[in-house]
């Protein structure tokens, strides 16, 4: 106030001299000159200045922070938002009391202020989630959802207080009559609130977070998450295409998510093939001979003959009837072959669960099912050997007498055609 006392009293006598009808419209365009001149300066100062002097320094420099900051254009908001308070600041300063001009130039500053202070703490959030996707340890989190939440609250705020200073109440007044809105505001804001609720939700379960491969067949979606905002889980689909789903509805509707599989170290295999029942046989001495003959088989055929050596010995029956005593089977042993393969791939996961097993039998054959891990979760190398093992499998069934059922195939037909 001594500061407008000081201008008052040093330019008023000279314009009063000089300008005695204008004198008050005078010293009122001086004062807003004043303003703008200064505002100008400052203005040069921090945006060809100091600006400059911060790009310079984040661009040089190896810290994340500061480029992200200045990417975010954080430093620009802030020196915009330091500004509007320098004008509101001179507003009070040069103008006297009872301009007209006062009111106006100080309202507009107050919602300057507002504008790009909102603007500052978006870019402050933007910056931060920058900051922490670098950081792998905080890349399990769903900050964007809850920095979303944080932006959606601070513009509800901020824009009461902008209504406020526009009909020059105070917003305590219209927060108290915003009960009356709390219906037309959820059922506006119903989309954002679900996802907020759902995404604290998320985090606080640990149920999903961007990187995990998700499976949402209602969505058809199936592959990895990028991006878990406050509406919307954004999830990069194994075709490249990109699925939107509702952040909702991953705790209203049920999703499959693999990442217990990729953080376990090894991927199921559950795959199974069906024989032909009519080629199940017991087995002969010359086919005992010829299995074991295989490095695999040799330690199984050993032991399981004396077993059945054992039992038959101690059994006073007549082993000229196949429909007597224990005998070795070609199903048994090739099951036993598989076990053993198994056991010895160097690309099965040995700590995990391994067998193979024999489940109904119905029209289309004998399922024979092996139920094993890989020790890798990756997709193609999963493949790789998957298909390897049945490769082998496929092809050493003969060595077995064992056949494939299949239905009969056109090749079958023209076979039997062609046959007198």
């Amino acid at each position: 106030m001594n500061e407008v006392k000081d201008l008052e009293a040093w330019l008023m006598p000279w314009l009063n001299a000089h300008l005695p009808e204008f004198a008050s419209l005078a010293y009122t365009v001086i004062a807003l000159a004043l303003i703008v001149v200064i505002s100008l300066g400052i203005h040069f100062v921090l945006h060809r200045v100091v600006l400059r002097w911060v790009e310079g320094r984040a661009r040089s420099t190896q810290r994340i922070w500061r480029r992200a900051f200045f990417e975010r254009k954080l430093f620009g908001r802030v020196a915009l938002t330091l500004q509007g308070v320098i004008i509101y600041l001179q507003a009070g300063l040069w103008l006297e009391r009872d301009t007209l001009l006062l009111p106006a130039i100080q309202t507009a500053a107050n919602l300057w202020i507002l504008l790009y202070a909102l603007l500052s703490l978006y870019s402050l959030l933007d910056a931060l989630l920058d900051i922490f996707r670098q950081r792998p340890a905080m890349r399990a989190f769903p900050l964007r959802g809850i920095f979303q939440s944080i932006k959606l609250i601070a513009s509800i705020f901020i824009g009461l207080l902008i209504v406020a200073t526009l009909i020059g109440k105070s917003p305590i007044i219209l927060l108290s009559g915003l009960g009356a809105m709390t219906a037309v505001l959820m059922l506006v804001f119903k989309d954002p609130i679900l996802g907020l609720v759902a995404g604290i939700q998320l985090s606080a379960n640990d149920m999903l977070t961007v990187g995990d491969w998700l499976e949402m067949g209602r969505y058809g979606a199936d592959g990895e998450v990028i991006d878990i905002g406050l509406t919307t889980v954004k999830v990069r689909n194994w075709d490249h295409t990109i699925t939107t789903i509702p952040t909702h509805a991953l705790i209203s509707d049920s999703f499959k998510n693999w990442r217990g599989m990729s953080e376990s170290g090894g991927r199921r295999i559950k795959r199974g093939l069906r024989l032909d029942a009519s080629s199940v046989r017991f087995l002969d001495e010359a086919d005992i001979r010829r299995l074991q003959k295989a490095r695999l088989l040799d330690g199984y055929l050993n032991e399981k003959l004396q077993e059945i050596g054992r039992y038959n010995s101690e059994q006073p029956v007549d082993m000229s009837s196949l429909v007597n005593g224990r005998r070795l089977t070609n199903l048994g042993t090739f099951r036993a072959y598989l076990a053993v393969m198994l056991r010895q791939h160097p690309h099965i996961h040995q700590q995990m669960t391994l067998m193979v097993r024999q489940l109904e039998t119905g029209s289309d054959g004998i399922p024979i099912e092996i139920y094993a891990f890989t020790n890798t979760t990756r997709w193609a190398d999963y493949e790789g050997i998957q298909a390897d093992i049945f490769d082998h499998i496929f092809a050493v069934l003969p060595e077995f007498d064992l056949r494939v059922h299949q239905s009969p195939t056109g090749y079958d037909l023209r076979q039997m055609a062609s046959s007198p």
